[in-house]
């Protein structure tokens, strides 16, 4: 299924292809600020709708995650990283996807602040 998202104001907008079957939430220090639910995808079933120079990047700690968000509205939409077997992924904040039921979506926790 593809899925359309964007941030707030809408300078940031996607698609990303795949079933939401559950969502993340973390309690590291940026997502639980930011109360973000994150999807998990392969990096390549995330297209850009709009252009990779209107986003901002963030990243801190191990600087392995690049938190992607608005420099206008402030929404982080995605962050793009690699998995443990060094595959492209994408963390897709559910919360700017249009149309989906977040009731619906099982919510699991992540102790993101322990690591």
């Amino acid at each position: 299924m593809k899925h359309k998202g964007s941030c707030h104001c809408g300078r940031i907008a996607f698609e990303i292809e795949g079933e939401i079957e559950s969502a993340m939430s973390c309690n590291c220090s940026i997502c639980s600020r930011k109360g973000s639910l994150l999807w998990f995808a392969p990096r390549e079933k995330l297209k850009l709708l709009t252009p990779e120079d209107d986003m901002s990047t963030y990243m801190f700690n191990k600087h392995v995650i690049k938190h992607r968000f608005c420099p206008v509205c402030g929404i982080h939409p995605f962050g793009e990283g690699v998995d443990h077997e060094g595959n492209a992924m994408a963390a897709i904040n559910i919360r700017c996807i249009e149309g989906i039921d977040l009731s619906d979506i099982p919510v699991q926790e992540f102790d993101g602040r322990s690591l």
